[in-house]
């Protein structure tokens, strides 16, 4: 299904064998709310991406908005008319890093995370997780005590734009599959990295809270977590998270989609949850999704890279052809 603007939109929609949505708004006037948004409302507890569903830009304040940072939001909001929605969000968006194999705990700096997806990185074995995740130490284990360690950080984003680090496992000999853990006994293996849409049913694993699933509800999500700490370019979801499942996998069937980042809510609860799409992450730091490499070593032992799940595509819908 892809959103046009007019008749002739819609014409050429249906020759290319696709469904043709009329709509209101352009990509373009949307993207533009979403910088007035950007320079004009940034408060700490928002976050907005872009809905091709109901064709505005999904605005989402925490509980922590309140008094003068509601009112300017608002303002804002009422200023860029039909182009925006608003509404709450449970609880205070915040990383999802822990204090203490795509979906395994890691350890560092006496943070938790989870890991995400087990690369190939110029020919040497890596694996991604969130860039919070990789700002907080400059080693990872896979043990609390740092007994069992994995590899070091090589290249780290995060705030700014994106979330997301990459870690080089240090030795030649552990086992690093391109596979997600189900939490159950069961991997999954992981072929390849696909970009998120708009209605794409994703699963995520997380040491935290384990493998869950939902839907995609946003793109070009920007989020400020707080504490001078913007986000941009993450993709929103409804799949709930909890601290320490930060860097998780991200995934649908055998593809990869994204990295956990943050939220708000919990799993009881539910709420807001956001990802790092993985396309994004893989080709800034120059690594693939390689499900032939599985030996990678680690030093007094090694790790499952074992990222997560499965779920289909139904009900995706594209942005409005210009």
């Amino acid at each position: 299904m892809v959103n046009v603007l007019d008749d002739r939109g819609a014409g050429r929609v249906g020759e290319a064998g696709a469904v043709p949505r009329l709509v209101d708004h352009s990509t373009a006037a949307l993207r533009r709310s979403a910088r007035a948004l950007t320079e004009d409302a940034s408060v700490p507890g928002t976050a907005w991406s872009v809905d091709p569903r109901s064709n505005r830009v999904a605005v989402v304040a925490d509980s922590t908005v309140t008094g003068a940072r509601w009112d300017r939001l608002v303002r804002v909001t009422e200023r860029l008319g039909d182009t925006v929605s608003v509404r709450r969000s449970t609880g205070a968006f915040g990383p999802f890093a822990g204090p203490v194999d795509g979906g395994d705990a890691v350890f560092g700096g006496g943070a938790r995370c989870s890991l995400g997806f087990n690369v190939d990185a110029g020919g040497a074995r890596a694996f991604l997780t969130a860039g919070h995740c990789g700002t907080a130490a400059a080693t990872w284990s896979a043990d609390p005590a740092g007994a069992e360690p994995l590899g070091t950080v090589t290249a780290s984003v995060f705030p700014g734009d994106g979330d997301f680090a990459l870690v080089a496992y240090d030795g030649p000999e552990a086992e690093a599959p391109s596979t997600v853990d189900l939490q159950d006994g069961r991997v999954r293996e992981i072929t390849r990295a696909v970009p998120a849409a708009v209605g794409m049913r994703v699963q995520r694993s997380g040491s935290t809270t384990g493998l869950r699933s939902g839907t995609v509800t946003g793109l070009d999500a920007t989020v400020n977590y707080g504490n001078g700490d913007i986000v941009t370019g993450l993709v929103q979801s409804d799949v709930c998270a909890e601290p320490g499942d930060s860097g998780g996998p991200v995934f649908s069937g055998d593809a990869a989609v994204g990295l956990t980042s943050g939220g708000s809510g919990d799993c009881t609860r539910g709420g807001v949850t956001f990802f790092q799409p993985v396309t994004t992450a893989l080709e800034a730091v120059g690594a693939e999704i390689d499900p032939g490499g599985d030996t990678v070593g680690t030093p007094g032992g090694g790790v499952s890279g074992r990222p997560g799940g499965i779920s289909g595509r139904l009900g995706v819908v594209r942005d409005v052809l210009e």
